[in-house]
């Protein structure tokens, strides 16, 4: 049987090039075997793989998680990213265990085996932090809030697979799969995560040198690969990371300036004591909130004393956010172990994991709060107008 008859096997043509495009499920040892047996039989000029280059260091060096700089990444606003990455990454794992097979395995054995023939290494997949970084920048509040629910939810789910239906996966990686689900609901996620994919997947593997190549991809992308295969692809566009709307910047600013307008408001039109009545509903509400995000990720005492005594004035200046305090807080008070960057890869196999593990713990201070101080302000806005009345 040629390669191009195998099952999850389509032979493809551009430029004089000879392309076998190999549809995978990222936990299946039959995929392993599968990607093995075409490199060896079609001995290709080159082999790209679904990897960037951070997700190639991530497969080859099993202790990076010991480089990570969580100071940086609060600083930078980017504790959700970084925790967005690992809840996703944690999907993949969980199901590998249940099969006894690592995550992404077919990935380096197409790199294994590629090395063993002398044939080129190519690493076609967008860089998954811009990747993140478009989806966060292009959805709005409610699709970020829900979309975490969603992936928090779908960690139930996990056990109730069997092997038979991960091999069925084959037509959908598991991955994409539960993105593909979200995507129903958040049209914008799926087309950043998936269809933008396609289109640089396309791109990048019919760019590859070469002759003859075998690209290794997760199933679910093969279909959009397909159908874009002879489509222009703005690669610049597809790797930029948009700047924020002057919408979202006019917010930003602009509700801070409404807040405090409506407490001097209160104070000229309603007199001092409705004033103060806004002022009060202003730092409880807020307060509370942020204080309860902080909690519910378990954050040290201290850390929710910081939450609460914070929030109410970060809420206030667009430059600061509650959760960047709480964060660092919790950091100094709690400083990640050595023992939790090596125990990071098992206690994200489980969704308590999260909260146990010191690192993701920092991570999720930082977004619970965030979160709770966002939802403390609209919640006290009507409250303080009550003083008008």
């Amino acid at each position: 049987m040629s390669p191009s008859q195998r099952a999850n096997v389509d032979r493809l043509e551009y430029e004089g090039k000879e392309i076998f495009l190999v549809g995978t499920a990222h936990v299946s040892q039959e995929s392993v075997d599968l990607v093995k047996e075409i490199i060896e039989e079609t001995q290709p000029d080159t082999v790209c793989v679904e990897l960037c280059d951070s997700r190639y260091q991530a497969l080859s060096q099993e202790n990076r998680w010991q480089e990570t700089n969580l100071f940086k990444a609060i600083k930078e606003k980017k504790a959700f990213l970084l925790l967005a990455n690992l809840m996703l990454a944690s999907f993949q794992r969980r199901i590998g265990e249940k099969l006894d097979i690592k995550p992404g395995q077919e990935m380096a054995t197409a790199i294994d085996t590629a090395r063993e023939k002398g044939a080129a290494i190519e690493l076609v997949d967008r860089d998954v932090r811009t990747t993140l970084s478009r989806a966060w920048r292009f959805m709005k509040l409610s699709s970020k809030i829900k979309l975490v629910v969603e992936l928090l939810s779908s960690f139930g789910e996990m056990d109730k697979l069997k092997k038979d239906d991960i091999e069925n996966l084959k037509n959908k990686d598991v991955l994409e799969a539960v993105l593909a689900e979200v995507g129903e609901s958040l049209p914008e996620v799926k087309r950043i995560l998936i269809d933008e994919r396609d289109e640089y997947l396309a791109h990048k593997i019919r760019s590859a040198p070469g002759k003859k190549i075998v690209a290794v991809v997760g199933a679910g992308h093969v279909p959009g690969i397909k159908k874009c295969w002879e489509k222009p692809v703005d690669m610049m566009e597809l790797e930029s990371i948009p700047p924020r709307g002057k919408i979202l910047a006019g917010f930003k600013w602009g509700l801070p300036l409404l807040i405090v307008s409506l407490i001097i408001l209160g104070f000229f039109k309603a007199g001092q004591s409705a004033g103060t009545e806004m002022i009060t509903w202003w730092i409880a509400v807020n307060a509370a909130f942020a204080g309860m995000g902080a909690a519910m990720a378990l954050a040290h005492p201290f850390t929710v004393c910081s939450a609460v005594v914070t929030a109410p004035f970060t809420s206030l200046n667009p430059m600061i956010a509650a959760g960047w305090v709480s964060g660092m807080v919790e950091l100094f008070l709690r400083k990640p172990r050595v023992k939790d960057f090596e125990a990071l890869p098992s206690d994200l196999s489980r969704i308590r994991g999260f909260w146990k593990n010191g690192i993701t713990r920092v991570l999720l201070v930082v977004v619970m709060t965030n979160l709770g101080s966002a939802v403390g302000t609209f919640v006290a806005i009507p409250l303080m107008l009550r003083a008008f009345q």
